[in-house]
């Protein structure tokens, strides 16, 4: 057996006709390597004429999370070496983002623990999304010096107000309820209920109806209640006034989250921001994975995403030394180029 084949079990279960894909590296958090995409896609591809199949349901091995995003130690190995990997990675990962959002067949992921970054591509644009109290969602892609991807900028772009900017900036994570509002799930399912849901799904019952019938409401959203100072702050046309308006506030947790975003990497941010309110006006997912595309390929041109997984995943020393080091000294050009159409470097799904 190849080792994507063992890190991803895609079986038909039961007599229902559902096709189940399990992520299998639970030691790793399943963290994607470029052989589960391809893995992934290809089983996908296969079930889309597969008359047997009716309904596809993700899960991950283990009891910490669905998948914690891309295999981090391995991204930094490859772009350390040219980075020709890790583009063909982004690019196989986005189109398979796009399909799973467009799927023929009932598409149902099960978001239980820590689902973040590559994560919530393979989740969160699914037909049926599914939190339970354990769940933790996230874009943490700032704090590594990489911009939110996998169709992350458009779900951050679309949620509530200004709470995408809030979450995008600051690498926050979101409870069950948060991700509700935010619009990265459907439902809240306990946990103690999933293994009688999965039961139902594997025996052929309607996945829409058969979650709605074992979903519970959701333990309430904590970013409803800051919505105030949220909207007010990150309604800035800069990242710098962004800052000081959280500074210059006068509530501690906006003091706390210009703390997260000075901590993050300078450009990421930057960049970060005039992605989100660009996704605003970009009318698909599609469209949206184009230009987060080009700006993958650009940072992976620079220097702060080999820096940032350095700090957090490598020597873990939490101490990246971002180039620039200050907002101030990125500059609208700079940002520009992430944004800009790159010869070589365009996905074309739009």
């Amino acid at each position: 057996m190849s080792a994507a084949a063992a890190e991803v079990q895609a079986v038909l279960d039961g007599d229902g006709g559902l096709g189940r894909i399990v992520l299998n590296r639970p030691r790793a958090l399943n963290s994607l390597t470029h052989g589960m995409i391809t893995t992934i896609r290809a089983t996908l591809d296969d079930w889309i004429a597969d008359d047997r199949v009716r309904a596809v349901l993700l899960t991950g091995a283990g009891e910490r999370g669905l998948c914690a995003g891309a295999d981090l130690r391995a991204m930094h190995d490859e772009v350390k070496a040219g980075g020709a990997g890790t583009r063909a990675f982004f690019r196989d990962e986005y189109r398979l983002n796009a399909l799973i959002a467009r799927y023929p067949k009932p598409f149902v992921a099960l978001m239980d623990g820590i689902t973040m970054g590559g994560g919530i591509g393979l989740s969160a644009h699914s037909a049926v999304r599914i939190v339970t109290e354990r769940s933790t969602i996230a874009m943490p892609e700032t704090r590594i010096g990489l911009v939110p991807d996998v169709g992350g900028s458009r779900l951050l772009a679309r949620a509530p107000g200004e709470l995408g900017t809030h979450l995008g900036l600051t690498s926050a994570s979101m409870g069950p309820g948060d991700a509700l509002l935010c619009g990265f799930a459907d439902h809240f399912v306990p946990s103690a209920r999933i293994p009688e849901l999965l039961g139902a799904l594997a025996r052929g019952a309607d996945p829409a109806a058969s979650v709605a019938a074992h979903a519970e409401p959701a333990p309430p959203a904590g970013l409803a209640g800051q919505r105030d100072w949220i909207d007010a702050c990150y309604a800035a046309d800069t990242v710098e006034e962004i800052v000081e308006r959280l500074l210059n506030s006068g509530v501690p947790e906006a003091k706390e989250s210009a703390e997260l975003v000075l901590g993050n990497s300078p450009t990421a941010v930057k960049v970060t921001l005039a992605a989100l309110r660009r996704a605003r006006t970009l009318t698909s997912l599609e469209a949206v994975l184009d230009q987060e595309y080009r700006i993958s390929c650009a940072a992976l041109d620079g220097h702060d995403l080999v820096e940032g997984i350095r700090a957090q995943v490598i020597d873990k020393d939490r101490n990246p030394q971002w180039s620039p080091r200050a907002l101030a000294r990125v500059t609208e050009a700079e940002v520009a180029r992430f944004l800009a159409p790159r010869e070589g470097d365009e996905l074309g799904l739009a």
